[in-house]
Parts: C-alpha cells; sequence; structure tokens
C-alpha cells in the first residue's frame, strides 16, 4: 500500500513485463490466433528497420478493420488495421503522469520503453484494479 504522497511509483513498477511482438505482415488471422493463445488483447507491431516506429493492434482493431469492414481475416494484415506511431511511456515516469497521458490520448495501454527498448505495458485499469492506490 502507498502512503499519500510519501513514493513516487514509475511506469516500470506497475506495469506488465514483456511485451508480445507480431510482424506487420501477419494477417489478422494469425494476430486473433496469437491474442487468444497468450491471452492478450493487444500485440505490439515490429519495426521494420532501426528509424521506424512501433505498432500496435487490439482487439478493437480487429472488429473494426475486419469484422464491420466484412473482411476475411485470412486476407488482412496487421500493418492495414493497426495503430502506428505508438505513444509510448518512459519506465521512469511517474504514473500520476503516465495517467494523464494515457487518459488525455484516448488509449487504453501503452508501451513502456527503456533505453530505446519495449520492456512492458501498462494500462488505465491496471493502475487501479492490479495496484493499491486508494
Amino acid at each position: 500500500m502507498v502512503s499519500d504522497s510519501t513514493a513516487i511509483i514509475r511506469a516500470r513498477d506497475v506495469m506488465h513485463k514483456g511485451m508480445l511482438v507480431i510482424d506487420g505482415m501477419a494477417t489478422a488471422k494469425e494476430a486473433a490466433a496469437q491474442m487468444r493463445s497468450q491471452k492478450t488483447r493487444c500485440l505490439l507491431v515490429q519495426k521494420r528497420h532501426v528509424d521506424d516506429a512501433w505498432g500496435i493492434v487490439v482487439v478493437q482493431d480487429l472488429i473494426k478493420g475486419v469484422i464491420i469492414a466484412g473482411r476475411s481475416p485470412s486476407e488482412v494484415h496487421v500493418y492495414e488495421i493497426m495503430s502506428k506511431p505508438v505513444i509510448t511511456v518512459p519506465a521512469d515516469m511517474d504514473i500520476r503522469y503516465v495517467a494523464r497521458l494515457i487518459y488525455r490520448a484516448g488509449i487504453r495501454r501503452a508501451p513502456v520503453e527503456d533505453g530505446g527498448e519495449i520492456i512492458g505495458m501498462i494500462s488505465l485499469s491496471s493502475l487501479i484494479l492490479e495496484n493499491e492506490f486508494f
């Protein structure tokens, strides 16, 4: 339990460690299968080269880009439905600012970055449901 303002809690303290990655050329069907098998709602989309940006594909992307659009999951590539670039959060950022950034950006989750590498994922719901801030 955290007392009122004695300790600064950083993104790295509350993130889910690791991140599941998929290639942008994979199909929506492959992405859904990976999400299902790993019990996750999002996948980080690999950079194509060092200067490229990370992408992210979430369940809502599959619903909007495949089901609602009436397309075949085997014919839709991840790069067609993903969000890119991704808003990332520095690992040492105070969670008060993390929550504000994610909330104001209108997203539910963000990859946590440390030294240019993605080391985990943080979500608004995990800040409340998986930690004792209240």
